[in-house]
């Protein structure tokens, strides 16, 4: 299905593409305009610091992938990216106890981000009507005398691959998916809009990344291990994951102004302060491929879009732009993914109000993750942010639940469930649950 008219998206992150992806469906152009010269390999670039770093696609965020583009999972495979059950395959460690393997049926995708993003883009290319522009620098919105329509955007003059000058994108929807960094904000308060609520949680993460060379034996075979950190006394993890090229990336992280060393002593000794010895043994006998690079992230961001009572018409915000989360819990791809979705169901509606049906029901999406990475980064009482008495007693609550994952494989698979956006988190306090969970803490006091 294929309609008329033109949509610009800013920005060709994860967040851009997929909604590039879903714009297809709707309208006969599409165009994705982007700062950074576009890659045509699976290559680093200015404007995705992050991808040099662990990433990880939850198995909600795969699913949709596999829905937008049919096939990812096997071409990606294909390429170098390995893929197992996540309970079975990957060691998890959540206050510092080992939740017990078993089967899940969760698969996930171990691939690093910048070949996750160019084998999107490159499909995302090849569709009818999509073009896809490097070395574009928006500057603002152009919009309606009456400042009520967006019909386009002010992009710097650059000339161009072929030499010449493009100076505008006139466009029917704009959608702002430039991360962090976006001017949505500012460019609203030069048009006479009252900028988004912002709600931020500060955290101090800084993390750590080095690669090593993956061999067969490792891990006895595992693709993986995840050390969370253990509140509220042991602000630090870490993750080694298995990516393609047979690689290990090995992020080690801390928060509350703990900074994981860089320098490669530092990073080996580091890791061996985590609360499980896994990813010390792994890299203290295996072969780097390059010198530890360090990454910051103060505060985890979020603009409440859908609290505004005026935004003009054409105008979307997504992904990181409207809400960035903590990275430790991998949840930013698959939220992205989820959007992408949220944006389709609502332009099936029409048009009429779109700013407002969207906003609406991607902030109850994002609600959830939120809800699950804030509350967590609060179990640390030096992060400051409310903590109402549900929070408080979930809060309580958790540790007993690892507890009993350590013990009881379907405890563990309802929280890897939750933990993947496959369950909303109110599952982990279900009757069936909690009985479990009581009686492993039990089992645990005797």
């Amino acid at each position: 299905m294929t309609g008329t008219g033109r949509a610009v998206v800013i920005g060709a992150s994860m967040a851009g593409l997929l909604a590039a992806r879903v714009l297809s469906e709707f309208f006969e152009r599409v165009t994705v305009l982007d700062r950074d010269r576009l890659p045509s390999t699976a290559a680093l670039r200015r404007g995705v610091p992050q991808a040099r770093h662990a990433h990880g696609l939850l198995a909600r965020g795969r699913e949709i992938l596999e829905e937008l583009f049919p096939g990812l999972s096997a071409d990606l495979i294909a390429q170098g990216a390995v893929s197992g059950d996540l309970q079975t395959d990957i060691r998890w460690y959540n206050d510092g106890r080992r939740l017990r393997p078993a089967r899940s049926g969760l698969n996930g995708l171990g691939v690093s981000r910048p070949l996750l993003e160019s084998y999107v883009r490159a499909r995302v290319d090849t569709l009818a009507g999509v073009e896809i522009l490097g070395c574009r620098d928006v500057a603002g919105l152009n919009v309606t005398p009456d400042r009520r329509v967006v019909r386009g955007v002010r992009v710097l003059p650059q000339t161009d691959d072929v030499g010449g000058v493009r100076a505008d994108e006139p466009a029917d929807l704009v959608l702002d998916a430039t991360g962090r960094g976006s001017r949505s904000p500012v460019w609203l308060a030069q048009l006479g809009y009252p900028q988004p609520v912002e709600e931020s949680v500060r955290i101090r993460m800084t993390y750590s990344t080095r690669y090593y060379r993956r061999e067969p034996h490792q891990f006895g075979g595992s693709l993986g291990v995840l050390v969370g950190a253990v509140p509220p006394v042991l602000p630090r993890g870490g993750a080694a994951l298995a990516q393609e090229g047979h690689r290990w990336v090995v992020g080690l992280a801390g928060g509350l102004g703990v900074e994981p060393p860089v320098d490669p002593a530092g990073f080996t000794a580091f890791a061996a302060t985590l609360a499980a010895a896994d990813i010390a043994e792994l890299i203290r006998d295996a072969e780097p491929l390059d010198q530890p690079v360090r990454a910051r992230f103060p505060a985890s961001v979020r603009h409440r879009y859908e609290y505004l009572r005026t935004f003009p018409e054409g105008y979307l915000v997504v992904g990181d732009a409207m809400c960035s989360f903590n990275p430790i819990y991998g949840q930013g791809m698959t939220v992205a993914a989820a959007e992408a979705l949220v944006l389709r169901d609502c332009l099936r509606r029409g048009h009429a109000h779109l700013a407002r049906r969207f906003f609406r029901r991607a902030a109850a999406l994002i609600d959830v993750p939120w809800s699950m990475a804030v509350g967590s980064d609060l179990r640390f009482p030096e992060v400051e942010g409310p903590r109402p008495l549900r929070l408080r007693v979930v809060n309580r609550y958790l540790p007993r639940l690892h507890v009993a994952a350590a013990q009881d494989p379907r405890v563990g698979r309802t929280f890897l469930q939750v933990a993947n956006l496959l369950a909303r988190p109110e599952r982990l306090l279900s009757p069936p649950v909690a009985i479990r969970v009581l009686r492993a803490n039990l089992r645990q006091s005797e």
